[in-house]
């Protein structure tokens, strides 16, 4: 069984001025999103800044998102480090809080080689009793997983899926046809989902369903249901918005976003900086093109 279908929204981190989190405005976003027909809530992503968070802090955003959330989506953690050790004791942390599944992205710097990978997360998978779901995303990490290692931690009991992030149409078709049909495969790229969803995918881990969480979940359910033509005009009709959303690095723009709409969820936490005001004035012409601003 998928840990989900559908659109899965890869959440913001609200904050207060000082860097604490806005738990009040949490609860409010993830409201917004279940009520919006979002399938799944990532938490502590790179979208959530898990970088600049202290494992205290994500396992206490986890455990808060499931109990807003309770059963009616699944909580999906991100747990992932670049070493095996803290990466164990943080995906324990989640599942204690009582994360769904966990998202594991690539050991990032020292980027591990093949083998290592397969070392690393089996290590961290057979530690736990809950899914995991792995996250190839080499442009931010230096690291890929390639589709014959996919394919060996696919064996592995607890590893259900891919979040794929590395834009390669060619990599990822090779990966859904080693690891099959019961492996399942995410779009990890929002300009990208129903090309990964005609690959065989399950859905997305979205960016853009912190903005768009109703038109992300339909694009998913109409090719889900047959409507290829629909899912396309979809996919197609927000590509402006999604260019936008990415014109600085994840997360500046979607926090820019959210604000804009009324939100309040804070700035980004330094190293990440405000929007220059040339992308700024680009991503309220695109907010309004799609109907997001007036």
């Amino acid at each position: 069984m998928a840990v989900f279908t559908g659109a899965g929204v890869a959440l913001v981190t609200p904050t207060h001025p000082d860097g604490s989190v806005n738990f009040e405005k949490f609860k409010e976003l993830i409201e917004f999103q279940i009520a919006n027909d979002t399938d799944a809530l990532i938490i502590c992503g790179t979208t959530g800044e898990a970088s600049t968070l202290t494992d205290e802090v994500q396992i206490e955003c986890v455990r808060y998102a499931k109990e807003v959330a309770g059963n009616r989506v699944p909580v999906i953690a991100g747990a992932g480090s670049n070493d095996t050790k803290h990466c164990i004791d943080l995906a324990q942390g989640c599942e204690k809080a009582g994360a769904d599944a966990v998202l594991l992205v690539t050991p990032y710097y020292n980027k591990a080689t093949q083998k290592g990978l397969i070392l690393h997360y089996t290590t961290v998978a057979e530690s736990l009793n809950i899914p995991v779901i792995l996250y190839n995303v080499p442009g931010r990490t230096g690291c890929n997983i390639q589709p014959q290692t996919a394919y060996e931690l696919s064996k592995v009991k607890n590893i259900v899926g891919i979040k794929e992030a590395s834009g390669n149409l060619s990599q990822i078709a090779e990966t859904a046809a080693l690891c099959g049909p019961d492996f399942d495969l995410y779009s990890g790229n929002d300009d990208q989902i129903t090309p990964i969803l005609a690959l065989g995918g399950k859905g997305v881990i979205s960016v853009l369903s912190n903005v768009a969480p109703k038109q992300t979940h339909d694009m998913v359910a109409k090719f889900m249901a047959g409507d290829i033509e629909g899912a396309a005009e979809l996919q197609l009709g927000a590509i402006e918005l999604i260019k936008a959303l990415f014109c600085e690095v994840n997360p500046i723009p979607v926090k820019a976003a959210l604000n804009l709409m009324g939100y309040e969820v804070g700035s980004c936490r330094m190293p990440l900086c405000d929007m220059e005001e040339k992308n700024l004035e680009t991503l309220k012409t695109a907010m309004q093109h799609y109907g997001l601003l007036k």
